[in-house]
């Protein structure tokens, strides 16, 4: 019985952080946000409910899940501003 018990504990444990992980087909964006959370995702925050599930596909795959944080934090970060300068060209 011991061996079945390892047996059973490698199978667990071969859900490494680097698979994807899979959800729902109508999972909510906060279900997406906390998954995110779980996995260490940085600036989850920012990200829309299509990128959260790219990002949590390509968990594994740093580089794209970077690429995918740093292009949604530069669209957040883009619309900081905007509001003062309209209101400036007004007067």
């Amino acid at each position: 019985m011991v061996k079945k018990a390892k047996k059973q504990k490698a199978a667990e444990g071969s859900a490494s952080p680097k698979e994807g992980i899979v959800l729902h087909a109508g999972a909510s964006r906060n279900e997406l946000m906390l998954a995110a959370k779980e996995r260490g995702v940085k600036n989850f925050r920012v990200l829309n409910k299509q990128e959260l599930m790219d990002v949590l596909k390509n968990i594994g795959d740093q580089k794209a899940v970077d690429a995918i944080v740093s292009g949604a934090v530069a669209r957040w970060k883009s619309g900081w501003g905007k509001r003062k300068e309209s209101n400036e060209n007004q007067n």
